[in-house]
């Protein structure tokens, strides 16, 4: 039994709509703003060839969806999984639009990726994939124009063979003008001190202020993580750090728990060779993976795939907040469940935006010729999300609302407002 499910492409797009369509019709949206919204401004597929390390040709499929750019350019992860197909990549992209938009960033929304599972090739025809899908992309992509960042499978690693490549195709004079094609690149290739750490740590601070906002601490509060990528491992290192205690993990593999708490950093070694998988890791015993949504804990942090909490697993949840760390992993249905019970959610757009707003930075750091050091980065992202955090949470309280439905109300009127002022172009 596979322990994350697949997600479910077009309850995906369907949550996405339900969200969108409730919040507008809560603001009253103006129709015309409505109309353009709804849908997204290009969808890209793209058929490519690369040569194996066989000498076999494959064709590979990758997508790009933009969404919407009427607060700037595109901004969005690529991710390489065996699910990735347009309607995901739709879905996404407007999770993304609603997300920069409730940052404050100059950005709108993108996401793609590529049809593939990465475990099943070699480290030099991941190289040639990637470089192949960049160079077929084109001007498709650009540093003011659509700007990719990691996502699910992938890492700083391909964002530096995306952005060599992107580079390669300019002028030798143009060059250095195009580093910021991609974010969450590596330190020495124009990446930022702290970007890897930024999405975690983002889930870490918004629980911590949900927290504070109702005068209680983390230390001692159990939690569970579904994911252990960067998101979650990244997110359990800073909660434990501040006292709280890891119960369990889930992954692709197994389900793993420990009523005395893992060792967050044990796990991550264990799992560095081994591809990510937590399978085997003698801190923790196997549990059985249906029921690890049902396990007694304060906070639940779904930091894998979308579409995990349901109608059909939502009414085991038993923890009193969870945390969305991956993008739209629970769907309409389970979260009006979750809503019922008394449980707060801290929505995707808000809770995980640590790593677009750490991408922003580097964005500027290489926009401006910049360096900083990681203590300015943490700080700027602490200071920015706690901003947002604090604009969320006084909507809530006006309005009487859940934290999804105030967090799209201050999305989508900044969107609403910029197109007011501007007007349509004719």
């Amino acid at each position: 039994m596979t322990a994350i499910k697949e997600a479910t492409k077009k309850s995906m797009l369907d949550n996405v709509m339900q969200q969108f369509n409730k919040t507008a019709d809560t603001i009253m949206l103006n129709p015309n703003i409505r109309n353009i919204l709804s849908i997204t401004n290009n969808e890209i597929i793209l058929h490519f060839p690369v040569k194996m390390d066989t000498g076999e040709v494959k064709i590979f499929t990758g997508y790009r969806v933009q969404h919407n750019n009427a607060l700037g350019p595109y901004k969005g992860g690529l991710r390489y999984h065996p699910t990735v197909d347009v309607e995901d990549a739709k879905a996404l992209a407007m999770w993304m639009t609603w997300k920069t938009s409730l940052a404050g960033l100059p950005y709108g929304g993108a996401k793609g990726g590529i049809q593939i599972d990465p475990r099943e090739y070699s480290i030099g025809e991941l190289e040639r994939i990637t470089r192949r899908f960049t160079y077929a992309l084109g001007e498709n992509i650009g540093p003011e124009h659509d700007i990719p960042a990691p996502d699910v499978n992938t890492n700083e690693q391909t964002m530096a063979w995306m952005a060599d490549t992107f580079m390669s195709t300019k002028s030798s004079s143009e060059r250095s003008k195009n580093q910021h094609v991609v974010t969450g690149k590596p330190v020495g290739s124009g990446g930022l001190e702290g970007r890897n750490r930024s999405t975690g740590y983002g889930v870490y601070l918004t629980i911590k202020l949900l927290y504070r906002s109702r005068g209680e601490q983390l230390a001692g509060k159990k939690f569970i993580v579904q994911g252990f990528g960067n998101v979650g491992y990244w997110t359990s290192h800073f909660l434990t750090n501040d006292g709280a205690i890891l119960l369990a993990v889930q992954d692709a593999h197994a389900t793993i728990i420990n009523e005395n708490g893992i060792a967050v950093e044990d796990l991550f070694e264990h799992s560095k060779p081994r591809k990510g998988s937590i399978q085997g890791f003698d801190g923790a015993v196997e549990m059985e993976p249906a029921a690890f949504f049902g396990l007694q804990c304060d906070i639940l942090i779904p930091a894998a795939l979308g579409n995990q909490i349901t109608a059909e697993n939502a009414y085991q949840v038993k923890a009193e907040v969870v945390a969305e760390g991956a993008n739209g992993p629970i769907d309409t249905e389970g979260e009006a469940i979750l809503l019922q019970n008394g449980i707060t959610i801290i929505p995707d757009i808000m809770c995980n935006s640590g790593g677009v707003i750490g991408s922003y930075f580097e964005w500027l750091q290489n926009r401006n010729g910049e360096l900083w050091q990681l203590d300015e980065v943490m700080f700027k992202i602490n200071k920015k999300l706690t901003e947002v955090f604090k604009k969320v949470e006084t909507v809530v309280k006006e309005n009487q609302t859940d934290w999804r439905t105030a967090a799209y109300i201050l999305a989508i009127k900044r969107i609403e407002t910029a197109y007011i002022q501007r007007g349509i172009f004719p």
